[in-house]
């Protein structure tokens, strides 16, 4: 019977352990100001962290083809990353 109690206990402490890492956001705690070129242009998706939901700091989450960690960016890398947009899709003649 203590057994089964405990069993029990332990699953539902699992169950308590995993549910609550979904609630958790994932923020950037900080931010890198110069990141190399090469890697910007390797960017296939960008979502903005505000700081003023649950993380402190506002950042640029970058991810990279080919890589599974993201890159937590200042705000600012935002124009360059709209420069090298820009110029991806201009003809070349």
């Amino acid at each position: 019977m203590e057994l089964k109690v405990a069993f029990v206990i332990v699953c539902l402490c699992a169950l308590a352990i995993t549910s609550t890492e979904a609630g958790i956001p994932k923020c950037c705690i900080k931010t890198q100001k110069h990141i190399p070129f090469g890697l910007l242009l390797k960017v296939q998706r960008v979502t903005m962290q505000h700081s003023s939901g649950p993380c402190d700091i506002p950042a640029m989450i970058l991810y990279l083809k080919g890589r599974m960690k993201p890159i937590c960016a200042d705000p600012k890398v935002k124009k360059i990353l709209n420069r090298i947009n820009q110029n991806k899709w201009r003809p070349a003649y």
